[in-house]
């Protein structure tokens, strides 16, 4: 029922692309960022970031800073690390995540967040099944999204970038971040359901052990997301309502 296994108690959802639509607003973000970035110069690195090529691989799912790394590496692009306190215009790694961020501080604020329509059915659910409730995610704007979304009722723990910021924990493909929500919900990670879109995500799933991960593809890489770690794929949560 509601695609979890027996004796499940827990249930670990990404944020981004599983519970609300902020990851086209991630992936807009990213581009927007890359590619004021990349016109400032000439060579075959440089082209302009392509979502449906290099969103998946190279960024969703990881945290912000590892996201950059990877990308401009894939580009054979090599920049200085820099600092956290680096400037949104300072060309390093740091201050090009900064200006990602705040590209996509600005469209929540302005616009708001879009939820699936299936997300607080299947959280009123699997909560009305006993289950309790994490969201794991990468994004230091967890709580903003998490409270603009109108979710944080339906949610009983948050494990985000801020959190992994300040108990130093290795972002995703590690499994880390969902280790600690499990761990504070006072769950064993073999009774924990893992809910990712980003192959990064499912690949964190898979290497934490946790009872059950849950592809959710809303990209289209069904494949790639068993592949790397998703036991089963859904284009929705809704397809796991109608199991129900």
């Amino acid at each position: 029922m509601l695609g979890l296994p027996a004796g499940a108690r827990a249930c670990l959802f990404d944020l981004d692309g599983v519970l609300t639509d902020t990851a086209s607003v991630h992936a807009t973000a990213w581009k927007t960022m890359f590619d004021e970035y990349l016109e400032k110069h000439d060579g075959p690195g440089y082209r302009p970031f392509d979502v449906a090529k290099d969103y998946g691989p190279y960024v969703d799912g990881k945290p912000r800073l590892e996201g950059t790394r990877s990308f401009f590496a894939s580009r054979g692009i090599t920049l200085p690390e820099g600092t956290p306190d680096d400037s949104p215009d300072t060309e390093t790694l740091w201050g090009l995540s900064t200006r990602k961020n705040d590209l996509v501080q600005v469209v929540i604020r302005e616009k708001g967040v879009d939820v699936y329509a299936a997300t607080k059915p299947y959280l009123e659910a699997v909560r009305a099944a006993g289950m309790k409730t994490a969201v794991v995610s990468s994004s230091a704007n967890a709580e903003q999204v998490l409270q603009v979304a109108g979710l944080t009722d339906l949610i009983d723990h948050r494990v985000d970038g801020v959190t992994a910021r300040e108990r130093g924990l290795p972002g995703k493909p590690r499994p880390d971040t969902f280790l600690l929500a499990a761990e504070e919900l006072g769950v064993d990670r073999q009774v924990a359901v893992v809910y990712e879109d980003a192959l990064a995500g499912v690949e964190a799933g898979r290497a934490g052990g946790f009872g059950r991960v849950i592809g959710v593809d809303r990209l289209g890489h069904a494949d790639a997301l068993r592949e790397h770690g998703a036991d089963v794929v859904v284009e929705d949560l809704s397809e796991l309502l109608e199991d129900e």
